[in-house]
């Protein structure tokens, strides 16, 4: 034991317990420095080394001042007066809005905590709507991210909600479920890195995406109805356009033959009378030169045409008293 430990050390003349407590603390300081430098030796070591991730880069900074960019790898740097932030940049960053996600996976299960506040949306036409989406984003310019930005997370979720508003706001409630998801999107990534650089924070929004967009729970059957009374209207006049495209297309097929028809009638009919007047006029022309001949070639050619249309022929001698030669019924008086 020390001698401070042992019984009789209480019973001591306090004077001889001040001279022996002097002569250990005596013994102690040349120690003492020894230990202090072995532990600031130890610690310089320990701090001088430091390794970033395969996804990270290092960002140096001596006493606040930034100073250089280290890539993955085990790297020295000065103690006590340099300090490195790990920042990854290439890993996917996600946040939820309207839901949360406590267990990822294949079957991923959801926070049964609804958040209204972030979700609960008025549209263009004073619907209200429970809107639920998710923004994915990477850091491209780390020292902008520490340097620029204060809280990197809070930030892009109020940029996220005050974008994802506004433009919801622009559309109708029609618009939001169904036809315009993706231009939604598309104009909320827009605009949220519009400001993201503004700020230059170093930021780059891959993706933003509706997850769910319902009515609240209280005006569902209502939403519902009305849905059901759309859908039948869009069938009405679905079917209606379909026999309009059924029959319309025929009657106008039917105007256009008639029509065709018309006039390759009237066109025919034109160019006979042309020709008949043509052949009126040539055949004028060669009865003045020759009206005997012509007079006789037109007796001819209406002969022709006559006589095949007739039946029986009966050709009469005109000096012939009885049309039956054998039979002379004059002279049988």
């Amino acid at each position: 034991m020390d001698d401070f430990e042992k019984p009789e050390d209480l019973f001591k003349n306090p004077d001889d317990f001040l001279k022996d407590a002097g002569k250990k603390l005596q013994n102690l300081k040349g120690i003492i420095p020894v230990a202090v430098a072995a532990i600031f030796i130890a610690v310089a070591l320990f701090g001088s080394f430091y390794s970033v991730g395969p996804d990270e880069v290092g960002i140096i900074r001596f006493f606040g001042k930034y100073v250089r960019t280290t890539n993955p790898g085990l790297h020295l740097k000065i103690p006590f007066a340099e300090k490195v932030n790990k920042v990854k940049v290439k890993y996917i960053f996600k946040e939820e809005f309207g839901f949360r996600t406590t267990r990822p996976g294949i079957v991923s299960q959801y926070s049964p905590k609804e958040y209204f506040e972030e979700s609960l949306m008025l549209t263009g036409d004073l619907n209200v709507l429970i809107v639920e989406w998710i923004v994915q984003f990477k850091i491209k310019d780390p020292v902008r991210l520490l340097f620029n930005i204060r809280n990197p997370q809070r930030t892009i979720r109020n940029i996220s909600e005050a974008v994802m508003r506004q433009v919801v706001g622009d559309n109708t409630v029609s618009e939001v479920l169904t036809t315009r998801r993706v231009e939604i999107n598309q104009a909320v990534q827009e605009k949220m890195q519009d400001i993201l650089d503004s700020y230059q924070s170093g930021v780059q929004i891959v993706t933003v995406k509706l997850q769910d967009v319902n009515p609240p729970d209280e005006v569902k059957p209502s939403f519902n109805e009305v849905n059901e009374a759309k859908q039948e209207k869009e069938k009405v006049i679905n079917q209606a356009w379909e026999e309009y495209n059924k029959l319309i297309p025929k009657a106008r097929g039917e105007a256009e033959k008639t029509i065709k028809e018309a006039e390759g009638y009237a066109l025919n009919r034109i160019n006979r009378a042309k020709g008949d007047a043509v052949k009126f006029i040539d055949t004028w022309e060669a009865y003045k030169g020759a009206k005997e001949v012509t007079k006789k070639r037109l007796y001819l050619e209406a002969m022709n045409e006559i006589l095949p249309k007739a039946g029986k022929k009966f050709v009469v001698d005109s000096e012939q008293k009885s049309i039956l030669p054998l039979l002379d019924l004059n002279g049988g008086k």
